[in-house]
């Protein structure tokens, strides 16, 4: 049997992924905010200051990752940092005015990304892809982690 890759799942997983960070990124842009500090800004306008660990843990990703996004935020004005008030080690994570005005335009980015994802999809053909993800998703982390 010969490996075809229009019919692998994970090249196609790539494939989409690639595609649907490109489109995003293009309508990010315009709003202010790169692709990968979407999920913390979300995050912060759930819960202003909260601290990296805290950001790590609900996150799910590298702490390099984390400290490199942070510090591009901070550059870019949508974040600021401060001393937490009780451990000299931890830094607080709030919001800069920027990346609270920024909500509405950033969240409207990311629901026009959606729908061009869906684009033809009935809601329950959108619900059943989501699902199977997930799935998909807990099977390779799991076969990761063992």
């Amino acid at each position: 049997m010969v490996f075809d890759r229009r019919e692998s799942a994970a090249y196609l997983a790539g494939l989409l992924a690639k595609e649907a960070a490109r489109a995003f990124q293009a309508r990010a842009k315009q709003s202010g905010f790169a692709p990968g500090q979407l999920p913390v800004l979300l995050e912060l306008w759930s819960c202003d200051g909260l601290t990296q660990r805290q950001l790590l843990d609900r996150l799910d990703i590298e702490q390099a990752t984390m400290a490199n996004t942070l510090s591009r935020m901070e550059r870019d004005g949508l974040i600021t940092r401060s001393p937490h008030p009780a451990d000299k080690r931890a830094q607080l994570v709030h919001l800069s005015e920027r990346g609270r005005a920024m909500r509405a335009d950033a969240l409207a980015a990311a629901e026009h990304a959606e729908a061009e994802l869906f684009k033809g999809f009935r809601r329950f053909e959108r619900e059943l892809l989501l699902e199977y993800m997930r799935m998909m998703i807990t099977n390779v982390a799991r076969d990761t982690r063992a």
